[in-house]
């Protein structure tokens, strides 16, 4: 008897193991694929782990803020930046695992020193780091972490508030774990989200009070704490000297500041005449024309300013003229397309940006996700399914393009090609106005918010002139705008779509049935269509890096061939000029300049 109760467990046990339900630690998840770095890893490799620690730097932002809580909708317009920030670092809060710049979507320990799950993904456990500690000395625990979800899930803004909806459990395992399990609609990167989720201090929060504003300094894990608040003007963060992580190898090298401070201004033209000045120290230039022609000032003659160029290996995005097919005259295909042939893009890029961009023709242009150049396979078809039969054939063998005009604004041979599809649409021109079948001019506002988007869509008002439609521009303040854009309360817009090496769950977001309605989202197109549905869930269900590149091509191609936007450019750089006095690694990672990597020249 003992010997067939030893052999039925040893059975389980096999079992188990080749289902996936046990797992060992490991130190870093991926997406797809493995992480490139091992477990014994001493730094990431775009940083300088020699870099002193001390200085200060000071960077600007244009806006303003009134709460110092990142997680909550009453922050979403007035942003505290640094508190959770992407770009200038994490400040005062951390994610339970931190995420590689230089790897498509890897993510290694931090407040989870490592990470157990199956290979299905059913679950995912993270184990905390026994050294982490909150600023005030205190350990960060597994309650801790279930507090933060839930409160998030109960007073967050999205996307925190979302996350447990497709989690079937939430629990303590043993004395520092929390384990997740998923439901069946939980998708495979769900638990990567998970790991960049904010963790918060469970005694230091007060539950009642959590979805107000307030500009008192907040407990955290992270580097810094708040150490001054001018409201709407300055925030400054000085270095916790006792951080649990400073030591750990994914923050080696990082938050090198022995002070930070972010100040804000109003204007645009007021940051940069401060950066020129001196009282801000890094600069982000997003202008073609300004880079070219605006930078002859003493500290760039001098060498005390440093022009910069960076080349990210990322996707370009997509940057257009959205149109809200929500309003009856945009839900036709063919007039969609047949619009996005009118803008003249060679026009515009010689005659308002010195020639500086670079046409957009797809979502993840500049990658291996794009479908440019690229036959779809039988892979790619076999995802598509029926799908196939309503995209171009030139879209679906990788050789479309958006034409190239002669440059004068009016390329006969491109607006005929237009007036053929807008035709097709059911509309023609009559007495010099281009009218529907019943008569009904054809005509929208391009709603815009500063004078470089009013720029544009005033030489897209030109183009379309000659073709007898009429397209108002309409610039509005901040305010405004965001509203007017959360609630989908305009014709046409201008919009960005950033792209990534790891999309997921964003393309929901933008372009899926059940954003279409959602006030916030941004599905700015109104977008609700079965198939577009259906290509988003082969990306979020793929389970290696080819099905997920064939998954992402497919509906980079039904995007395009949908013709949801007007295309416009994009730049393959990234422009940036600092103070010499600032320094920065020789190694430029996988998504480019790093400014949490930089440091103050002055303490080396």
């Amino acid at each position: 008897m003992r010997a067939v109760v030893s052999g039925l467990v040893m059975l389980l046990a096999a079992s188990m193991f080749a289902t996936g339900a046990l797992a060992a630690p490991v130190h870093a998840i991926a997406m797809h694929g493995e992480p490139a770095l091992p477990a014994d890893f001493k730094h990431f490799p775009y940083v300088n782990p020699q870099v002193k620690k001390g200085g200060k730097i000071a960077y600007g932002v244009v806006g303003t803020f009134d709460s110092l809580n990142p997680f909550i909708l009453k922050s979403m317009r007035t942003t505290a930046r640094g508190m959770w920030d992407p770009g200038f670092g994490n400040l005062v809060y951390e994610s339970l695992m931190q995420r590689s710049q230089d790897e498509p979507f890897t993510m290694y320990g931090l407040l989870a020193e490592t990470v157990e799950w199956d290979d299905d993904r059913t679950f995912i456990q993270f184990n905390l780091n026994p050294k982490a500690r909150w600023a005030d000395g205190r350990p960060v625990t597994a309650e801790d972490v279930i507090f933060t979800f839930e409160l998030l899930r109960d007073k967050g803004r999205a996307p925190f508030s979302n996350r447990l909806s497709k989690v079937a459990k939430m629990e303590k395992v043993g004395e520092r774990s929390v384990r997740f399990t998923f439901t069946e609609e939980a998708d495979r990167e769900i638990p990567l989200l998970l790991g960049l989720s904010p963790v918060l201090p469970k005694h230091a929060i007060n539950v009642e009070t959590f979805d107000r504003t307030s500009l008192e300094p907040p407990l955290g894990s992270g580097p810094y704490r708040v150490a001054e608040v001018r409201p709407g003007e300055r925030i400054v963060y000085r270095r916790n000297p006792d951080y649990w992580a400073k030591d750990l190898p994914s923050k080696v090298g990082l938050d090198n500041y022995d002070e930070i401070s972010v100040e804000y201004f109003l204007q645009e033209n007021t940051l940069f005449e401060a950066f020129k000045k001196g009282v801000v120290d890094i600069y982000a230039e997003g202008s073609a024309t300004k880079w070219a022609r605006a930078y002859d000032f003493p500290a760039v003659r001098s060498g005390n300013v440093i022009k910069e160029t960076f080349k990210p290996k990322t996707p370009s995005g997509m940057l257009g003229f959205v149109f809200n097919t929500r309003r009856p005259m945009f839900d036709n295909i063919k007039l969609r397309q047949g619009l996005a042939l009118v803008f003249d893009f060679e026009w515009v890029n010689k005659n308002l940006f010195d020639g500086a961009y670079t046409r957009t023709q797809s979502y993840w242009q500049n990658s291996s996700l794009s479908f440019l150049g690229v036959a779809a396979d039988n892979r790619e078809l076999d995802l598509m399914g029926d799908v196939r039969e309503r995209i171009n054939p030139a879209i679906l063998d990788g050789s479309y393009r958006l034409p190239v005009t002669d440059g004068s604004g009016r390329d006969r041979n491109v607006l005929r090609e237009a007036v053929t599809l807008l035709r097709e649409a059911g509309y023609s021109i009559k007495d010099g106005k281009m009218v529907d079948a019943k008569g009904t001019p054809l005509a929208f506002e391009i709603m815009s918010q500063n004078a470089g988007q009013e720029k544009v869509a005033l030489a897209y008002q030109r183009f379309l002139a000659p073709l007898g439609i009429a397209a108002l521009v309409r610039t509005v303040d901040d305010s405004q705008y965001q509203l007017r854009s959360q609630s989908f309360d305009y014709d046409v817009i201008i919009k960005s779509f950033p792209s990534s090496l790891s999309p997921g769950l964003e393309q929901i977001n933008r372009w899926s049935s059940q954003t279409r309605d959602r006030q916030g989202s941004d599905n700015f197109a109104g977008v609700a269509d079965k198939d577009v549905d259906k290509l988003i869930n082969n990306i979020l269900q793929a389970r290696n890096p080819e099905d997920f590149t064939a998954a992402v091509r497919a509906h980079d191609r039904l995007l395009v061939n949908n013709s949801y936007l007007v295309p416009l450019y994009h730049l393959d750089a990234q422009w940036i000029a600092r103070w010499k006095h600032i320094g920065r690694p020789t190694t430029v990672p996988l998504y480019g300049y790093q400014l949490p990597s930089w440091w103050d020249e002055r303490a080396q």
